[in-house]
C-alpha cells in the first residue's frame, strides 16, 4: 500500500464523564496527526454532553453524537453509519492518548492485509498500591505481552481503549459480547490481520476499591463468554480464557515481580482472577445470566 493521505474518523465514546472528556478530546486535537480526520464524540448525558459541545464550537474537526444510552455497542451501530473516514479509530471518555498514538496506530495499516490495529494501554496507576500493581501486572505482563506476541501470528484480540479498523467490513456489530473482542474476529474470518501498535499509548486509570475491580473485572470477562455465538472459537482460539490465563500468564506473573511485596501481591491476584472466573462461571452457565449492553460506571476509575 502506497504511502496517501487517509481520512480518519475517530470516535470518543463517553458516559457521564464530564471530569475527564475535556482531556480526551485534547489529547487528540493537540497531535500532529498527518492525516485528514473527523473526531466524533458521542454521550448520552447532559453534564458530558455541554462539555463536548464547547470544544465542537472551537474545532471543526469535533462533532458531537447525542447518544440515546442503550449502551456502548448500541450507541456505536449508530455512529458507524455516520463515519467518513477510510479508518475507523475508536476510544473512550475516560482515558486519554499518549503523543502521536493515532499516527502510530494508522503506519500499521500500511503493512499488508492488516484490517484491525490495536493500541497499548498503560496504567495511570502507582506501582506501590496493590491494585495499582495488579494493573501494571496485568496491561503489561499479561495483555501487552500477550498481543506482542500474537501478533506474529496475525491474530489478537484488541483493547477497547484505542483500536481501529478498515471501513466496509464490518458496519453492524452484537450487543451482547465485547466490541473489542468480536471484533477481530470478524476481520479475521474475512482474511485480514489483526495488528498490534505498542507505540500507540493510552492512558487508563483503573478501580481504586476492590469492589469497584472485581465488578469490572467481573463485567469484562462476561463479555467474552458469548462469542462463540458469532464466531468459530474452535478455528481461532480465543485469547482470554481460565485456562489461558493459567497456561500462559502464571509464569509471565512470576517474572514480573521484584520484590516479595510484589510477590504477594501477585499471589493474592492470582487467587482475586480465581474467583472472577468462579462467578464468571455462576453468572452465565447456573444463572444463565449473558453479558447486556448497557452503560455501567466504575466510580473510583472516574
Amino acid at each position: 500500500m502506497k504511502s496517501q493521505k487517509i481520512k480518519l474518523s475517530i470516535v470518543i465514546t463517553a458516559f457521564k464523564e464530564p471530569k475527564t472528556i475535556g482531556k480526551a478530546i485534547k489529547s487528540i486535537i493537540n497531535q500532529k496527526i498527518k492525516d485528514e480526520y473527523e473526531l466524533i464524540v458521542a454521550a448520552p448525558d447532559k453534564e458530558t454532553s455541554d462539555i463536548i459541545k464547547k470544544y465542537e464550537k472551537k474545532h471543526n474537526q469535533v462533532k458531537y453524537f447525542k447518544d440515546p444510552g442503550k449502551g456502548k455497542s448500541y450507541a456505536l451501530n449508530l455512529i458507524f453509519k455516520k463515519l467518513k473516514g477510510d479508518f475507523w479509530i475508536f476510544t473512550d471518555g475516560d482515558v486519554y492518548l499518549g503523543k502521536n498514538a493515532i499516527n502510530e496506530l494508522i503506519k500499521e495499516f500500511q503493512k499488508k492485509n492488516v484490517g484491525v490495529v490495536s493500541g497499548r494501554p498503560i496504567p495511570q496507576d502507582s506501582r506501590k498500591t496493590m491494585l495499582g500493581y495488579w494493573s501494571w501486572l496485568l496491561f503489561e505482563a499479561g495483555a501487552h505481552e500477550q498481543r506482542r506476541r500474537q501478533a506474529k501470528k496475525g491474530f489478537l484480540e484488541c483493547s477497547g481503549y484505542l483500536f481501529g479498523f478498515r471501513k466496509g467490513i464490518v458496519d453492524k456489530i452484537p450487543l451482547d459480547v465485547a466490541e473489542d473482542s468480536v471484533i477481530p474476529y470478524l476481520f479475521y474470518e474475512k482474511g485480514w490481520k489483526i495488528d498490534y501498535a505498542p507505540n500507540a499509548k493510552v492512558y487508563v486509570k483503573n478501580p481504586e476499591t476492590l469492589g469497584d475491580w472485581i465488578k469490572q473485572r467481573r463485567r469484562t470477562a462476561k463479555a467474552h463468554e458469548t462469542l462463540e455465538r458469532y464466531v468459530d472459537i474452535l478455528r481461532v482460539p480465543r485469547m482470554k480464557s481460565f485456562w489461558n490465563e493459567v497456561k500462559y500468564g502464571s509464569f509471565r506473573a512470576l517474572r514480573y515481580v521484584r520484590n516479595l511485596k510484589e510477590l504477594f501481591w501477585t499471589f493474592l491476584l492470582f487467587g482475586f482472577r480465581l474467583l472472577i472466573w468462579i462467578l464468571v462461571f455462576y453468572d452465565t452457565k447456573i444463572r444463565r445470566k449473558k453479558y447486556t449492553d448497557n452503560w455501567e460506571r466504575i466510580e473510583s476509575t472516574k
